[in-house]
């Protein structure tokens, strides 16, 4: 965490140096030191970083570190704006900068202080630099990671049989060849115990000849072993290559098993890989991993058998605790209710479970010593009595790369079981300054990498998808959640307020985040003054919430970054706020704000606006000044989505289009006409943005949007609502574009009437189309003739879109769907699946077809179906499919399908499952 902060210093000062050089005149050398200073002591941190845990000493001297890089960018983010001269020209604008360069003196005086104490405090701490160098060890600085087995609890395995026969029916399935097999999870799953388990399985002995573990070197000691015979003479001078030749020779023409555990690098399976033999062999390469990518990798060659060990079920994870605390396979009435907690906080995680269970066996069932240890787990992390699960733990942080390990601990402003969007904590990451610009890719998309990397590492759970594979969001394990607050808190990343228990505020609070309103003393406010982030994450007393906001914007004027108040208790937005001049996040979403006043644009740094969920029905005009904006969020949802127009309309300010020229998400905005300008051609001016919402378009509209739309190449996500649902969108135009037609889009959306599927949503065109949703079209022809050919077409959602009598589903069309929805094609009676239609579809649902009478024809064509579902269907309807499914029994078309549900509405107007007749039910 060092590291980021020092990196990121290094990189502001050297922008800072660069284009205001002139402005800090006296100052631009000693700036320059510490910059200096700051690049030396990189490299040493990354080492530092890792072995601070077992070192006091170290660990200080790198808070230091921490905190000089944090201070450092603190004086520079007060001062630098007020050295920025107007621009000016003439002899008034001499004047005026004359003006602003008297009144700069005084900052400049501060600064020179500041930054005078800060290089004093540098040279003194760089004195002890080498003696922790030499404390590390040189080789240390090229250190790879480590790596460790630990048969934490080889004893009281449990939930182990099903993932052991899923291995071992791989194992004996194997022709002559080499098999790779990955076994991937988070560190603590059990990965060794289950691979151990497999290794010394008796069935399998028996068909290979030589079971071995470990690495070059170790693999040859333990080959020789195996067959009786001495290591090969000269072993410890053999080169990489010699020693991959020699086990490729032994291993010529037997059976084997070698078992890799805890490969955390990939250049380590590629640099072995082709030591061992792939002809003239029946041979299994076994791997262990925390790393999705390694696991992949490492089976590419062979389909891909990979498998991903998940958590223990709630039940087996109450064997184990059982087990190991009580003996027995129950719970003492008095502790279960704390036991479940405990469980909770487990989540599943063996590790985690035989060591809590193993320390609170300790505690003879006292339930005041339980309950002491549920309310300070985080504490606990810090001691000696969690320190095996947190070297667990700490591997896969310290692993990290210096530009991940910030991310990964800003993940604990989140309460827990909180389902983390990414689009947000991407927001969020960037305008701490997290992300890293790298050529040709965009902020956001480079911070999606992290999201995907951290996600590889097994460190985050992915908890749902885009139509094209991008991570819509995830969570984080409970317990890994305890171990970066703990790290955080250490680290001074940021300061958690959760409710339970008190707190001891750090000295200089950079970054707060709030999960309940909290009392704060007058003392403790001057901790505020260096605050850069202030991130509301719960619920509670309006007037508290009020109190504290007061005093962080008081205070936070000069630094203040982000602004996290989604939900938070307000009706307006504070004067405070636009005082903010370094804010570059502001979210206010489902807050009951109903105005944006023109002082919005003093904020001219803001990078993302959300005002989703809001009453913010009009967008001001000053607005338009704000050129750095690349988010804007401005929709709200109605209670009943299904009505036409569940978006609320928000009036656009004129002009968008020639001013807000760094939007890249605009949504959503109605089309209407602004001061006799068109809204639907000013939105052709906005060439970067990637996704844009808009409501209201009117049939003199469609030309006009079709001709911006031709524009907007960078184009991903697109929603276009007609006024009404009788007003009928003319967009049936060819999209005149130099490159491919919307090259990059792959989810559209079209609420509204269309006399047929427009010409530019073709194969050609929309290529990457991966989610089409299509609403109150109204279609008289069968729109799936224009629809089938779409190549990545993952999802179709058809609502009141077609009414006719009946659609037919061709063979060979819809090759990628895996996700239909028909919902309320009042006219449809019948539909028909050919054989070779949909052959990857895994959910089809069907709501409120009231003329249809029996399933799908042709539905058992589709092998891959996972979930049928049903919604308000006709009597009849019901009534066919129980009968069906009684006279054919084991033969009846949907009987493959393991979730077959029928729901109707209760009297709340909620979806109620009525039945199932899966496989549960058959």
């Amino acid at each position: 965490m060092a590291e980021s902060a020092v990196s990121f210093l290094c990189d502001q000062l050297s922008i800072w140096l660069q284009q205001e050089g002139e402005l800090l005149g006296g100052l631009k050398q000693k700036v320059q030191y510490i910059r200096d200073e700051m690049m030396h002591m990189k490299a040493f941190l990354r080492v530092a970083d890792s072995k601070e845990e077992n070192n006091p000493q170290l660990k200080e001297w790198v808070r230091q570190v921490r905190e000089i890089a944090y201070d450092t960018e603190d004086v520079l983010d007060e001062y630098m704006p007020r050295f920025a001269l107007p621009a000016a020209t003439g002899f008034r604008g001499h004047l005026k900068k004359s003006y602003y360069t008297v009144r700069n003196l005084k900052s400049h005086r501060r600064i020179a202080s500041e930054i005078q104490t800060i290089k004093h405090k540098l040279e003194n701490i760089s004195k002890s630099q080498q003696t922790y160098k030499d404390m590390c060890g040189v080789s240390d600085l090229a250190s790879s990671s480590t790596l460790i087995t630990d048969t934490w609890y080889d004893a009281d395995v449990v939930g182990i049989e099903k993932p052991k026969k899923k291995l071992i029916d791989w194992l004996s399935s194997m022709d002559f060849g080499m098999k790779v097999i990955s076994v991937v999870g988070m560190g603590g799953l059990g990965k060794t115990i289950l691979v151990k388990k497999v290794y010394d399985d008796a069935s399998l002995k028996s068909n290979f000849d030589h079971h071995v573990e470990q690495l070059l070197g170790n693999i040859i000691r333990q080959l020789v072993d195996e067959v009786k015979k001495p290591p090969p003479q000269g072993l410890e001078v053999m080169n990489v290559n010699e020693m991959k030749e020699y086990i490729y020779m032994f291993l010529q023409h037997k059976n084997y098993i070698i078992v890799l555990d805890d490969v955390w690098q990939i250049h380590v399976w590629e640099a072995m890989r082709y030591a061992f033999p792939r002809s003239n062999t029946r041979g299994c390469i076994i791997i262990t991993t925390r790393y999705s990518n390694i696991g992949n990798a490492a089976c590419s060659e062979n389909n891909l058998y990979v498998y991903e060990l998940e958590p223990l079920p709630k039940e087996e994870s109450k064997v184990l605790f059982y087990k190991k605390e009580f003996h027995e396979n129950s719970c003492p009435l008095h502790l279960k209710e704390t036991c479940e907690r405990i469980l909770k906080i487990c989540d599943g995680l063996p590790l985690a479970i035989v060591v809590i269970g193993s320390l609170l066996a300790t505690k003879n069932n006292k339930i005041d010593e339980w309950e002491i240890f549920n309310r300070s787990l985080g504490d606990e992390f810090e001691g000696d009595n969690l320190k095996r699960m947190m070297k667990i733990l700490s591997l896969s942080y310290y692993d990290l790369p210096y530009y991940l390990k910030s991310c990964f601990l800003y993940l604990s402003i989140f309460p827990e079981d909180k389902t983390i969007k990414t689009e947000r904590i991407i927001q969020i990451w960037i305008a701490e300054g997290f992300v890293q610009p790298k050529q040709g890719k965009t902020m956001e998309e480079v911070a999606e990498t992290y999201v995907r990397e951290l996600l590889d590492r097994s460190l985050i759970k992915l908890q749902g998808t885009h139509s094209d594979g991008r991570p819509l969001a995830f969570r984080i394990h409970d317990l890994i959640r305890e171990y970066i607050i703990s790290k955080s808190k250490e680290q001074n990343v940021v300061a958690i307020f959760t409710g339970r228990g008190e707190i001891l505020w750090p000295d200089k609070i950079r970054r707060l985040a709030l999960h309940t309103s909290v009392n704060y003393t007058e003392e403790e406010y001057d901790n505020l003054k260096y605050i850069r982030s202030f991130l509301w994450l719960g619920s509670g007393d309006a007037a508290e919430f009020a109190q504290i906001l007061e005093k962080v914007l008081a205070n936070g004027d000069r630094l203040l970054k982000v602004l996290e108040l989604e939900r938070a208790p307000i009706n307006a937005i504070p004067s405070e706020v636009f005082k903010c001049y370094l804010l570059k996040h502001l979210n206010l979403s489902h807050t009951s704000i109903e105005y944006i006043p023109n002082s919005i644009e003093n904020l001219k740094n803001l990078e993302s606006l959300n005002l989703s969920e809001t009453n913010v029905t009009e967008l001001p005009i000053k607005i338009l000044k704000l050129c750095k904006l690349r988010h804007l969020f401005v929709f709200k949802y109605g209670d009943d989505l299904s009505t036409f127009l569940p978006l609320q309309n928000v009036r656009a300010p004129y002009e968008i289009g020639s001013c807000l020229l760094s939007l890249q998400t605009l949504y959503c905005i109605n089309a209407d006409e602004v001061g006799g300008i068109k809204i639907v051609r000013e939105i052709g001016k906005l060439t970067k943005l990637r996704i844009l919402g808009i409501t209201k378009l009117k049939r003199k509209d469609g030309k006009e949007l079709c001709s911006s739309l031709s524009k907007l190449i960078n184009i991903r996500e697109l929603c276009i609502y007609s006024t009404d649902d009788k007003e009928l969108m003319d967009l049936d135009y060819s999209l005149q574009s130099p490159n491919s037609t919307l090259p990059f889009l792959h989810a559209l959306t079209l609420n509204g009437c269309l006399e047929k599927v427009p010409r530019w949503i073709n194969p050609n065109s929309l290529h990457r189309l991966t989610a089409l949703h299509l609403r109150w079209s109204r279609f008289k022809e069968d729109p799936l003739v224009r629809l089938e050919d779409l190549p990545n077409l993952v999802l179709l959602s058809m609502e009141d879109a077609y009414v006719g009598e009946g659609l037919s589903f061709k063979a060979k069309g819809f090759q990628r769907l895996k996700k239909l929805t028909m919902r309320n094609l009042r006219g449809m009676r019948w539909t028909r699946v050919d054989q070779g239609s949909m052959p990857l579809l895994e959910n089809l649902y069907i709501y409120e077809m009231i003329l249809m009478v029996e399933v799908p024809k042709g539905i058992e064509h589709l092998t891959n179906l996972q979930e049928v579902a049903f919604y308000d269907m006709s009597k009849e309807f019901l009534v066919n499919l129980e009968g069906q499914k009684s006279r054919e029994g084991k033969d009846w078309k949907l009987s493959r399908v393991p979730k077959v549900r029928v729901f109707d509405f209760d009297m709340n107007g909620e979806w109620v499952e009525k039945r199932d007749f899966g496989q549960a039910d058959s």
